[in-house]
């Protein structure tokens, strides 16, 4: 949906404590000069500096960078991998070391992801500094607007630190942009207290979320930051947080917070969140990355990661992919098969071309001139000497049509260019705010789920079967469990960049086995290496423990 079209695009400085692509050399000055005395003349001129942080997000926050936030952090959990298929995929090994967590500083996701994000909080302090030491008379907005802005500045630098402080634990804060030069490294403890604190002071001053607010920190995202940010508290800070945690669920749920269109709500359709008119018709979203493909050249751009060769035949569209992604298969076997997630948010099976459902895909591989066919078993099969002959199942023996497939967001046909490809990027939804108190609750109560807890959980898994199968699969006060809540999180939100923080807060990461990963146990691997790059460039950043400095 169209929400905003940045104008504005200027040289940023970066220090070289950011700048994970930049000259190591300290005795250089690594700078871009960034001049605004003739900008911020205008309300439209505003508005482009307001919304660059969130444009900028679609670079680090959604699968548009194969090594940007989102992959760098599924590709380490139980549910993604890009295993090596043929010819294609191996790529250095990266994923192989994400999957395996065997990461070491120099890994480009670790470098672009501290980089990318560091920008955005530059651009949000940038923007708040012009905002502040201009009247609003001059640059054509009201008092109250120009307020209103650095709140929601102000709030969104702080959900860039909090995914700082999710993969790196251990990080500078800075407020103003390149002072100081090298700043120190703060305790994790501390950058929570500093994300709560900035979230707090502006939260009740952000506008509701309605129509004109989408795509904008409004109340609502304030709401669910804080609910995301006490709902993982004593693993990031050490002391839990459950009754603020519901406090703010509370706060999103009682519909005080606004809504995208009409009444905050579960969308029946399990696909409508998602779709690419999510923007327009969405009455669950609370926070998002917008996209308007229709008015720009932008649009949501996962294809790179997760679509096949030979996709754009099979959703009637304009794009394939790297033959990337897949869901492992240890993930695809938690979805029961009545399941409607399983059916509708994943491709298995023969694949058919969208225009003529009666006209195979075709393979380009190993399955070249064959019907493409997506398994779910990773293994060179194509290689298979003798039935009874057992083929490897690793990292490293995929196949082109290997594991299932992404298919949650759908860009539509290519056709219907009025909404092909428009999906916004979904962050926060009321499903989240569900979960979310539904495991304060438990925790609360040392693990065991009271009546409220099974409610809010089963309002949601009661619309993923048919209605003549859902009896079946709606939880009890035995039967929701800390491990089934789990399992539930990783069927509703499976794609979501969700499942490293996930399994971390239930004390999975380390200890569980998955496909072709083995428990890897060291307490260090809860929290990545702080890059090779940046310090280098800043004798002020102490290595996270368990990693070496170079």
């Amino acid at each position: 949906m169209k929400k905003y079209n940045s104008i504005w695009s200027v040289l940023f400085l970066i220090t070289v404590l950011f700048a994970g692509n930049s000259c190591t050399d300290l005795s250089e000055t690594v700078y871009h000069d960034m001049v605004t005395d003739n900008f911020y003349q205008n309300r439209a001129e505003v508005m482009s500096a307001v919304t660059r942080p969130y444009t900028h997000m679609r670079a680090w926050h959604t699968p548009y960078h194969h090594s940007g936030y989102y992959g760098t952090c599924e590709f380490a959990a139980d549910q993604l991998a890009w295993p090596q298929k043929g010819r294609h995929g191996y790529d250095e090994a990266k994923w192989i070391r994400l999957h395996s967590h065997t990461w070491n500083l120099r890994e480009p996701g670790f470098e672009q992801t501290w980089d990318w994000i560091y920008t955005g909080i530059g651009f949000c302090s940038d923007a708040m500094e012009n905002l502040e030491k201009r009247s609003a008379e001059s640059m054509g907005i009201t008092e109250a607007e120009r307020d209103a802005f650095i709140g929601e500045l102000q709030i969104l630098r702080a959900y860039h630190y909090m995914k700082l402080m999710d993969m790196f634990g251990n990080i500078p804060v800075v407020t103003k942009v390149g002072e100081p030069i090298s700043p120190p490294t703060e305790a994790r403890v501390d950058v929570f207290k500093f994300i709560e604190e900035q979230i707090l002071e502006r939260v009740e001053d952000l506008d509701v979320l309605r129509p004109e607010t989408i795509g904008r920190v409004a109340r609502a995202a304030g709401y669910a930051i804080l609910a995301d940010l006490y709902l993982n508290a004593e693993k990031w800070a050490g002391t839990p947080r459950w009754d603020d945690c519901i406090k703010y669920c509370d706060k999103i749920l009682s519909g005080e917070a606004g809504s995208q269109h009409g009444i905050l709500d579960f969308d029946e359709d399990l696909m409508k969140p998602f779709s690419n008119i999510n923007g327009e018709t969405s009455n669950e979203n609370i926070f998002s990355i917008s996209y308007d493909y229709t008015s720009t050249d932008r649009y949501c751009s996962w294809q790179g990661l997760m679509y096949h060769f030979s996709q754009r035949y099979i959703y009637g569209g304009t794009a394939d992919g790297n033959n990337g992604v897949v869901v492992i298969p240890s993930a695809y076997d938690q979805f029961h098969d009545k399941d409607l997630r399983k059916q509708k948010w994943m491709l298995i099976g023969p694949q058919w071309y969208y225009d003529d459902p009666e006209r195979p895909v075709l393979g380009t591989e190993e399955y070249e001139g064959q019907q493409l066919v997506f398994v779910n078993y990773i293994r060179r099969e194509s290689e298979r000497v003798s039935a009874d002959q057992e083929l490897p199942s690793t990292m490293i023996h995929g196949e082109e049509n290997s594991g299932a497939r992404f298919n949650k967001y759908n860009p539509g046909p290519s056709s219907d260019r009025s909404t092909y490809w428009n999906n916004d990027w979904v962050i926060y939804r009321l499903t989240d705010i569900h979960f979310i108190k539904a495991e304060a609750l438990m925790r609360k109560n040392n693990g065991i789920a009271n009546q409220d807890a099974v409610d809010l959980i089963n309002a949601r898994v009661q619309m993923c079967y048919e209605p003549e199968d859902v009896n079946e699969y709606l939880y009890t006060t035995s039967t929701l469990t800390l491990d089934a809540l789990l399992a539930e999180r990783g069927r509703e939100f499976i794609f979501e960049g969700k499942r490293r923080t996930d399994l971390i807060r239930f004390g999975k990461f380390l200890t569980e086995s998955w496909w072709d990963h083995t428990p890897s146990i060291d307490p260090n691997l809860e929290i990545f290496p702080i890059p090779y790059k940046p310090l280098t460039a800043n004798p002020n950043l102490k290595q996270n423990p368990g990693y070496p400095r170079e």
